[in-house]
């Protein structure tokens, strides 16, 4: 019981990955709120988790709504005096190859997974900064880290909601916000047409939940990208090469080509604690001979 006292809001909790999320949660000690599009799916999620001895209520919103999810922090809030945890779940695909795809279905896509990540975390922000106390979970997937065929609407939302818990993370961290991000692999609604019955029936919800744990106790990390299912669990990171110093040289385009696998080299790879880094090293390796040096007086 890990999160007892602990109060989590999990968006699109009314079925398949975020009812697994609220369960679970609740089963830690976590009081939750289950929120979904409808009202019945989300009071079903409640009623289980109130008939295994939990404490939950039931809000049905749409994540792009703001004064809905503002309406849901201030219930949260009236209930149980504080906000501890957010898991940005709520999703939807709308899979086409790019050349037949709408621009509507791309903007629709961004709207709900990065939109809707926004409007519910900045609506527990000044709260988590006030109280000093905040884990946030992001939705991210394989798709946004790595690609995937007929997903580029959901390939970019999903790399979107890595690069706001990057920059979230370096922000919360003086209040002791951490922000995370969760890569699941799981059988709901939005995978069953692509998958198979046998990995269906490994890839259940239940296996995903459990790598939140680690991402919302008190001795989060921050900044970490967990991919999780079937049990499985490992850990993504965006790095950077040591990389080549070509200069400012006419043939430098050329030299990159001719470089190319030493710029490529991934032996020696890290993982920048902050974006402003590579600029840093960049000028750095250039000529300027300290850090002190970099930035605007």
């Amino acid at each position: 019981m890990l999160l007892q006292g602990r109060v989590a809001i999990v968006t699109g909790s009314g079925g398949g990955l975020g009812r697994a999320h609220a369960l679970y949660l609740a089963g830690q000690g976590a009081k939750v709120v289950v929120n979904d599009l409808t009202q019945a799916a989300a009071d079903a999620v409640a009623a289980e988790i109130t008939a295994a001895g939990g404490e939950a209520i039931a809000i049905a919103a749409s994540v792009t709504d703001e004064a809905a999810i503002a309406s849901l922090v201030d219930q949260a809030m009236d209930c149980w005096g504080r906000i501890d945890i957010l898991v940005n779940n709520a999703g939807i695909l709308r899979d086409k190859s790019f050349s037949k795809m709408t621009l509507d279905d791309f903007r629709l896509v961004l709207d709900v997974h990065v939109m809707g990540a926004v409007i519910c975390t900045k609506a527990v922000w000044d709260i988590m900064r006030a109280q000093r106390y905040g884990r946030i979970v992001m939705t991210t997937s394989s798709s946004g880290l790595y690609g995937n065929f007929g997903q580029a609407n959901y390939a970019a939302a999903k790399m979107g909601v890595v690069g706001l818990m990057q920059t979230l993370a370096i922000e919360g961290e003086k209040y002791n916000i951490r922000v995370n991000a969760l890569a699941p692999s799981a059988a709901t609604q939005m995978t069953r047409a692509v998958l198979s019955a046998a990995s269906l029936d490994l890839l259940d919800p239940s296996r995903v939940s459990p790598a939140l744990l680690p991402l919302v106790r008190d001795e989060a990390p921050t900044r970490a990208i967990v991919c999780a299912g079937a049990g499985h669990f490992a850990r993504a990171e965006i790095t950077l090469s040591q990389g080549r110093f070509i200069g400012a040289a006419n043939d430098a385009g050329e030299q990159a080509i001719a470089q190319w696998d030493g710029i490529s080299d991934r032996g020696g790879d890290f993982v920048p604690a902050y974006g402003f880094f590579q600029a840093e090293r960049e000028v750095l390796s250039a000529g300027l001979t300290s850090a002190d040096e970099v930035m605007a007086k």
